[in-house]
């Protein structure tokens, strides 16, 4: 996709004449922004009206910003809804749909956040899991950063403990086993990354509460350089984007003992609803695969019953899972307020945006399901919290998407807003927790035509994509095959399925009622809507 529009014209006029971010920085006063992305996080915080999660530095932040309560990702999994968020842009324009495919291969003149705001006098830095890596170059889109990068420092790691095996675990048994497998295969001849691989292979544990400290794990390595970063920012006069990717709560499920003792495991939600929902559509599930990969998970299917979609997993199991979720969720709030305090201690409160966010949400059970790689509500609803300097506190209930925090973030940072963005502001929201910008959000997931997908479904040669809006009370999805995108020409004989779920009545999703004749006018107002949008994304 060729970008003509005042965004593209300003980079290249700024980096064609040299003009220094410095002197544009010397020029204004812009606020900094502290950008916190977390790793499979769904809105189970206190903030969003969880009793029982411990997350008191989420909170807090939540207490000083806008809480966006009915926010969506584009796609419910890492790479193509980070590419989205980052660049403003959908699925379907960034072409990121999987977690091997590069965005600037297949979309090189695509213009990210920090990128554009290196153009307008901003130092961008970002250390920890912000793009996925398998998504962009070795340099984690080197266009978007004004200096290197910052990989994890081994200088910030406990000494009592050194650096986790396989960049996961701490527990001595597991490092053991671990190492046994990394000599094994090096013995073989195999490189240390396929040493490595190998290991993972033969001891992969979805959990770990093991008594260390939080600087034992990568994620407080690298808050802990955060703070160091942010000290050395807070010293020159250039305003700064800096970006903070925590890994947790993403699978494995690991977080220091002191988190898991926050909790009774007894005492952990096990989903109502565990089963499809009447008259849906087959091609909406999926078989929990990233969960399977663990090596603690196949002995389990062994002995327990397996329903022919999702993952059938023993009370036990669920219950701690759910702990581990929890365990790592109250991990990662801890990290959260460390660099709270220290905005609060290098007196950068005043003048710095914080943004934090989840990329999607988390299947823990209900369907049947596990992870994300849905458009079920529990995959595509995620947090998202900003508090800016000026704008009172609040909570929302306005629509919102991700592709909406890139030009939101130019207008609180005072600069132009390109013009190519598929999102809007969310300012207008900020100031009004009653005012709208949009009267949906718009998910989507693919389902490939590869091994179980194609046995199951029967489309042997389809490429099948699932288009999701979400209003205030409703969803509508429709699932197309053929490999349509929204860019082309809608035709209904690509239809395979459609659902529609109320979540007044129904909020666990039990029942598909696209062809209730009570619904007879919801579904056809929000198939319109659909076509409308499908309309207004061709070129």
């Amino acid at each position: 996709m060729k970008f003509s529009s005042l965004s593209t014209s300003l980079i290249i006029v700024l980096f064609s004449f040299g003009v220094s971010s410095t002197l544009l920085a010397q020029k204004s006063n812009k606020p900094n922004i502290l950008f916190i992305a977390i790793d499979d996080l769904k809105p189970i915080l206190g903030c969003y009206g969880n009793t029982q999660i411990k997350t008191p530095n989420i909170d807090r932040l939540a207490k000083m910003g806008t809480v966006f309560m009915n926010n969506y990702c584009q796609q419910a999994v890492c790479g193509p809804t980070r590419a989205s968020l980052m660049t403003g842009m959908r699925p379907d324009v960034t072409k990121i749909w999987d977690l091997k495919t590069k965005m600037r291969d297949v979309n090189p003149d695509i213009i990210s956040l920090p990128q554009y705001l290196i153009t307008q006098g901003y130092s961008t830095q970002g250390i920890g899991k912000v793009y996925d890596p398998r998504c962009v170059d070795a340099d984690i889109d080197k266009p978007s950063w004004s200096v290197p990068y910052y990989k994890t420092n081994k200088k910030y790691y406990d000494p009592t403990f050194g650096p986790p095996a396989l960049e996961r675990y701490q527990l001595a048994s597991t490092k053991v086993l671990a190492e046994k497998y990394i000599s094994e295969a090096l013995a073989s001849g195999k490189t240390k990354t396929e040493a490595n691989d190998y290991a993972a292979l033969k001891v992969k544990p979805s959990v770990e509460s093991a008594d260390v400290s939080d600087n034992a794990y990568n994620d407080g390595a690298n808050v802990l350089q955060a703070n160091d970063l942010l000290a050395q920012l807070s010293k020159k006069d250039q305003p700064f984007f800096l970006a903070v990717g925590i890994a947790k709560p993403h699978l494995p499920f690991i977080a220091p003992k002191k988190y898991w003792d926050l909790y009774n495991r007894a005492d952990m939600p096990i989903e109502k609803y565990q089963e499809k929902s009447k008259n849906s559509v087959d091609v909406a599930y999926h078989n929990s695969g990233e969960l399977r990969a663990y090596t603690d998970i196949p002995p389990l299917l062994s002995f327990t019953d397996q329903k022919p979609f999702g993952l059938t997993l023993p009370v036990d199991k669920q219950q701690e899972l759910i702990h581990g979720y929890y365990a790592a969720i109250s991990y990662t709030d801890a990290l959260v307020g460390k660099l709270l305090h220290t905005l609060d201690s290098l007196g950068l409160s005043k003048n710095t945006i914080v943004i934090l966010w989840g990329d999607h949400g988390w299947h823990l059970g209900d369907h049947n399901l596990w992870c994300k790689h849905s458009n079920f509500e529990q995959a595509a609803h995620a947090p998202l919290i900003i508090a800016a300097p000026g704008i009172a506190a609040s909570k929302t209930k306005s629509q919102s998407e991700f592709i909406d925090i890139f030009p939101t973030l130019c207008d609180l940072a005072g600069v132009t807003i390109p013009t190519h963005l598929n999102g809007k502001s969310l300012v207008p929201i900020m100031k009004n927790p009653l005012a709208t910008v949009k009267e949906f959000s718009v998910s989507q997931y693919p389902r490939s035509s590869d091994g179980v997908e194609t046995d199951r479904q029967g489309y042997a040669e389809a490429r099948v994509m699932g288009y999701s809006i979400r209003n205030k009370q409703y969803r509508f999805t429709i699932w197309m095959k053929d490999s349509f995108r929204s860019y082309q020409p809608f035709k209904k004989e690509l239809v395979i399925g459609t659902e529609l779920y109320d979540y007044k009545n129904d909020p666990l999703e039990t029942v598909n009622v696209v062809a209730d004749k009570k619904y007879t006018t919801v579904s056809n107002d929000l198939y319109k809507s659909m076509l409308a949008f499908f309309k207004s994304q061709v070129k």
